[in-house]
């Protein structure tokens, strides 16, 4: 019996978040990783014998409006002259300020800010497309590496230190995803899209866990005492008049504030051999680069004496 042929999958920001890890996830499964470079590539050129297209762009806040529904309308477009399906790594922030405490593929989509509305418009963009479609959603990113994102830019900046500055109340609920873990649910999910329907929505369920809870578990995995506290707002609100993001961040820090997880029971029924990463593990890989950092800061300083 021959061997069947390898799918093809074109990845969009493919040197961002998701799209780094999705293309490791979809080589490690045999998948062919073409990624696409936006100075010089046509969309809809570079998609044809593509099987599948991961849609991992994320421009700054700042830039969304401007840009989303563009780029929403070039990758619709790429996949309907290449009949390649669509993977989109969604967020939680079509559920807007009345995001319930348990959420899941069926939570109402009640967004009516600006960036949750930019969000919903994307999604039902898809919707509406008729090409085949998987979001896959989830909370805050846990990164292999410093990345710019919450976890490693501010919350565990300082462990090093034995501090960890939590952006809301240390006892509310939040849902986090390792991202190796999402990227393998991905791949898994790009070799059944066969079996899916038209339009999927998945929620990755991660970590549940508060501000504290994730003081501890930082603890565990570092072996190091943590005192967690809340963080300031404050320097975020000045720095409004002069940086573009941070009305962005301020607009979003309810999700902070709100408690909410992740129920991610659909999609172990789709995937019910999932091997999820333990959080001690994930976290431990995590917090290395603000921890070498920090030695080589330190080394820095010794040599220099």
């Amino acid at each position: 019996m021959e061997n069947p042929m390898p799918k093809t999958a074109l990845i969009l920001g493919a040197t961002g978040r998701f799209g780094r890890h999705m293309a490791v996830a979809l080589n490690r499964h045999g998948w062919t990783v073409r990624s696409f470079n936006r100075a010089k590539d046509d969309l809809v050129q570079a998609a044809q014998g593509a099987d599948l297209i991961v849609n991992a762009w994320n421009p700054p806040y700042s830039k969304w409006a401007n840009t989303v529904p563009g780029l929403t309308k070039q990758v619709i477009e790429a996949a309907k002259s290449s009949g390649a399906a669509v993977m989109i790594p969604g967020n939680v922030y079509v559920f807007g300020e009345d995001i319930p405490a348990i959420i899941g593929p069926d939570t109402p989509h009640r967004a009516t800010n600006h960036l949750g509305q930019i969000r919903r418009q994307l999604e039902d963009a898809y919707r509406e497309a008729g090409v085949k479609t998987v979001i896959l959603r989830a909370g805050d990113y846990i990164d292999t590496e410093a990345s710019g994102n919450w976890f490693d830019q501010i919350i565990a900046a300082k462990i090093a230190k034995g501090k960890l500055s939590y952006p809301g109340p240390l006892d509310q609920m939040h849902c986090w995803a390792y991202l190796p873990d999402l990227a393998e649910a991905g791949a898994q999910l790009a070799g059944k899209l066969d079996d899916l329907p038209t339009f999927s929505d998945f929620m990755f369920e991660g970590y549940n866990m508060t501000g504290a809870d994730l003081a501890k578990a930082v603890e565990k995995a570092t072996g190091k005492t943590i005192k967690a506290k809340q963080m300031s707002w404050f320097p975020i609100q000045l720095a409004r008049p002069f940086w573009a993001e941070a009305k962005h961040l301020i607009e979003m820090r309810y999700l902070w504030r709100l408690p909410h997880q992740a129920d991610g029971s659909a999609l172990a029924k789709v995937l019910p051999d999932f091997p999820q990463t333990s959080l001690t593990d994930a976290l431990r890989t995590a917090c290395a680069p603000m921890l070498q950092n920090a030695m080589s800061t330190q080394t820095s300083r010794w040599s220099e004496a």
